[in-house]
């Protein structure tokens, strides 16, 4: 488990495979020692939240190459963790924001999906409660930020090229059924 020691302004990181090994993160204001657990995303203590944005700009969606584990390299929807203390409206404005730098405003919510990963071993590697929400867009142009190594609006005819996940497809179909005009 990685352990975050925070020490006279200095954030460290500790891993308790290699209990005197430390490396510098940052810095912090509180002159206090703190300790606080980092929650791993690969094998982690409990599920996750994520959020996931469909966003329309006319008959275009967003879409964003995934620059990490999971689906590391694959076409997926802009999103991401949920930060404590914010809203999933503000979460998922903030995601597409740095992953795609793309204002949105949101106009829904879609659905709440369990993506559960086991590995070989039948250990659970990636647990994400992922919660979708509709959007339109509002300004900006897509360009790549944050997890994504690439982002662009695809016309929603043209989503097969992609190779989407299933469920990716269905929230897009979703959305759009529930899209003003459709």
């Amino acid at each position: 488990m990685t352990l975050l020691y925070i020490l006279k302004n200095r954030a460290i990181l500790s891993d308790r495979t290699e209990p005197n090994r430390f490396r510098t993160v940052g810095y912090c204001s509180s002159r206090q020692w703190r300790r606080e657990k980092i929650v791993a995303r690969e094998y982690p203590p409990r599920p996750l939240v994520g959020i996931g944005v469909v966003v329309w700009r006319g008959p275009e969606v967003l879409l964003i190459q995934r620059g990490k584990a999971p689906r590391s390299g694959q076409w997926s929807l802009p999103g991401g963790a949920q930060k404590l203390g914010e809203t999933v409206a503000e979460g998922g404005r903030r995601e597409v924001m740095e992953e795609a730098g793309v204002e949105v405003e949101i106009t829904g919510l879609l659905d709440v999906i369990d993506s559960i990963q086991p590995d070989g071993d039948g250990r659970i590697r990636y647990h994400y409660t992922l919660v979708d929400l509709a959007a339109e867009w509002q300004a900006g142009e897509p360009r790549a930020g944050g997890d994504a190594a690439a982002a662009r609006f695809v016309d929603a005819d043209d989503l097969a090229a992609y190779e989407l996940w299933d469920e990716t497809l269905r929230i897009i179909a979703l959305s759009a059924a529930r899209r003003p005009g459709s």
